[in-house]
């Protein structure tokens, strides 16, 4: 045994030998073109929860709700992530790895295609019969001037000429090959696809969004885009702080809701006037525009969609002093059929009405209940038939105590805190179904009443400079993938020979590299061409047999071996 060798034989079975090879197989497989539409096909599946269950970035009281109802079910799609997929671990790491995968696969393709285009075409088969397409005619001219002839033919072409030096000695070959923007395309396509997943993964640091509420009339307060604290909840990437929000200023002039007989709805549009200029202060100068879903208001990289709607009842409290609070407050629908919908207020009495603290935390008022657009009751038992406010109306329970107001905590705006009902620190005092303009008296003399409701819109501010990006990248994708599915790699060769009898013949043959038999009309066209100009002499009939003259064309099981294309 040679001594030499045993250094190299410890060295091939050393641990991180091992370690080496596994790392080279794993990377191998992970930039294998298989492995990338896996993992796209993974990505896809993994988005499905997303689109199935509600997600805490669009409405994290939907999430609770889910939970709430699904019992142990929601609390284990909770620990699997399921509510929160686009930032879950396992789709981020679904997400990676394609990535790494696109990237290390498109690299040596890209190379590839250089050395194609770099390397003339291959050299013309021995015998050109047995290709898929193949012709032959004579001619009385020269080889020279027939070998030219088909060379003018293949304008567009790359094309090989050997003159005399090809694989039959003493003839002219020709070697034409077409259809690179093919596997161009192929490349195009799936960089827009990495470039799509750039712009993904980056407008996830540079986005904001918020959600706001606006009562839809002409007496409500604009909404200006100026800072984070003017939205009900706003979400924004790692790199924005909320410093440099694009500016502008939105008034929300009404709303109008279009329904079906049958309670669907139609449609949903806003009509609202914005301005750029914050500075300024009259809305009647401001820009109109008519707001409808899925046709949102867009300012410079930012969008504001028509996101939701629903009612806003008004009540006003009249104390035992004779001082009046209203307020008017959106409640949410818990019937989106009929939106019928349930809510909360609450109102703290006036200042100096009483001069203890105490006192004063024990006599605020809360409201809480339901509101029908369109009144149905089955005795006393309110539902709404209809999500149109034609006949509404609330059935409301009236609680005096501690409402919670001055607890430092915060408050649900949709309902009470059941510890202070339980506790006794919050009272019933009345429980009544009223109208527009109905009220009820409590027993100190406190009079609540109904005047009626708002409709509010619910108002999706976006802002994403990538998006712009997202659409060219997108448009290059599929602009890629329908110049890989149009063009066909395919190549002619043809070989000028001289016959026994001084005649020159040309041998044609054809061959698409990824469809042998379906781009035949291109074939034949250029064979209808050349012979079209040649002066063709009458067919021996020795010829005729052996098939030199007959324009044929062969079948999938005539295709040449592998070293007859090369």
């Amino acid at each position: 045994m040679d001594p030499m060798s045993e250094p190299r034989t410890a060295a091939a079975r050393s641990p991180l030998a091992g370690v080496t090879a596994f790392l080279r197989n794993s990377w191998r497989t992970l930039t294998a073109m298989r492995t990338a539409l896996i993992l796209l096909f993974l990505l896809a599946v993994a988005a499905i929860p997303g689109a199935l269950l509600p997600q805490r970035s669009l409405n994290e009281g939907n999430v609770n709700d889910y939970i709430a109802e699904a019992g142990w079910l929601g609390e284990f799609y909770d620990r699997l992530q399921l509510f929160d997929v686009f930032s879950s671990w396992w789709f981020t790491a679904i997400y990676v790895l394609l990535f790494i995968s696109l990237i290390g696969c498109l690299t040596p393709r890209c190379f590839e295609l250089v050395r194609q285009l770099r390397t003339p075409p291959p050299l013309t088969p021995r015998n050109l019969s047995r290709l898929p397409h193949h012709a032959a005619y004579r001619t009385t001219v020269t080889p020279e001037e027939a070998a030219d002839r088909v060379q003018a033919e293949l304008k567009g072409w790359r094309v090989r000429r050997n003159d005399g030096d090809g694989r039959v000695p003493g003839t002219i070959e020709l070697s034409s090959e077409r259809g690179y923007t093919r596997e161009v395309g192929n490349i195009v396509f799936h960089f827009g696809l990495l470039a799509l997943l750039i712009m993904f993964a980056a407008g996830k640091f540079v986005y904001a969004e918020g959600m706001r509420v606006i009562i839809a009339n002409a007496e409500s307060p604009a909404f200006c885009n100026t800072t984070p604290s003017a939205y009900d909840t706003f979400r924004a990437g790692l790199l924005v702080d909320g410093t440099d929000l694009e500016q502008f200023c939105i008034k929300i002039e009404d709303f109008r809701a279009d329904y079906l007989p049958n309670g669907q709805a139609e449609m949903f549009t806003s009509n609202v006037r914005f301005t750029e200029e914050v500075a300024t202060t009259d809305p009647q100068t401001w820009e109109p525009f008519e707001m409808r879903v899925n046709h949102p208001l867009r300012i410079g990289s930012t969008r504001v969609y028509l996101q939701g709607h629903g009612f806003a009842p008004t009540f006003t409290v009249t104390f035992p002093n004779g001082e009046t609070r209203t307020d008017t407050q959106h409640w949410q629908p818990t019937e989106l059929q009929t939106f019928l919908s349930s809510g909360i207020m609450r109102f703290d009495p006036p200042a100096g009405m009483y001069p203890d603290l105490r006192e004063r935390r024990t006599q605020q008022i809360a409201v809480q209940g339901l509101f029908a657009p369109t009144a149905s009751f089955d005795g006393t038992l309110l539902s709404s038939r209809f999500p149109n406010m034609d006949d509404p109306a609330v059935a409301i329970d009236v609680y005096q105590g501690d409402a919670g107001l001055d607890t430092g905590r915060p408050q649900s705006i949709f309902s009470l805190d059941s510890d202070l009902i339980e506790s006794g620190a919050l009272e019933r005092q009345a429980r009544v179904n009223l109208f527009p303009g109905e009220s009820t008296t409590l027993p100190d003399g406190t009079e609540v009443r109904f005047d009626g409701a708002e409709e509010f819109i619910n108002i999706q501010v976006s802002e994403d400079p990538t998006q712009i990006w997202v659409g060219v990248a997108a448009v290059v994708m599929m602009g890629g993938l329908i110049l890989s599915l149009m063009v066909r790699r395919r190549r002619i060769w043809a070989r000028v020979i001289v016959d026994d009898d001084e005649v020159t013949r040309v041998d044609l043959g054809g061959l698409a590299r990824t469809d042998r038999m379906g781009w035949g009309s291109e074939f034949d066209d250029l064979r209808d061409r050349l012979v079209a100009a040649a002066t063709v002499t009458p067919v021996l009939p020795e010829e005729a047999d052996s098939g030199h003259t007959a324009t044929s064309r062969g079948s999938a099981g005539d295709a040449p071996r592998k070293d007859d294309t090369r």
